[in-house]
């Protein structure tokens, strides 16, 4: 069992389940959907790849080429998540909307079509830079507990061994 793919799926997990009773306290509306949904605090992804990184920092040390690795993937992610998918969430909010307004412009015209009604655009895909920190904060608290049973289990094998 690979101790690190656990705590990283751990993580994740966790800070999908908490995005709804953040969103519950936030807005009094209770959205269990929110679980299977990107976007939103905490950052999912972020708390993934910190918690990974935390863990191998903790067990093999930040001097080894799995730190290395995990680091500047972490950054990638996290970058990523808070500005290119942010960003192609506030445009499909533009587009959504833009279709509101052509609904709204044909229905003051006198000939009739017929318009097939698209699906709406996901607008909720990228992550606010404060909701990208909170994941990662989340993450690393994670890894870090992660680290801690580690090392318990490892102390229980060898005094079991003796």
């Amino acid at each position: 069992m690979n101790k690190g793919i656990i705590t990283a799926l751990i993580s994740i997990a966790f800070a999908q389940g908490l995005k709804i009773p953040l969103h519950f306290l936030k807005t009094k509306e209770w959205k269990p959907e929110l679980f299977f949904q990107t976007g939103g605090m905490p950052s999912s992804h972020s708390a993934g790849v910190a918690s990974l990184t935390t863990f191998i920092a903790l067990k093999r040390g930040v001097r080894t080429i799995d730190f290395a690795l995990s680091f500047i993937f972490g950054l990638i992610v996290m970058y990523d998540a808070q500005g290119i998918r942010r960003q192609t969430g506030e445009l499909t909010l533009k587009v959504n909307s833009l279709d509101e307004l052509v609904r709204k412009a044909h229905e003051k015209e006198t000939v009739e079509f017929e318009e097939k009604k698209p699906k709406r655009l996901k607008e909720m895909l990228g992550h606010q830079p404060q909701e990208v920190v909170g994941g990662a904060l989340l993450g690393s608290l994670l890894g870090f507990i992660a680290f801690l049973f580690s090392k318990k289990d490892r102390q229980k094998k060898k005094f079991s061994v003796r």
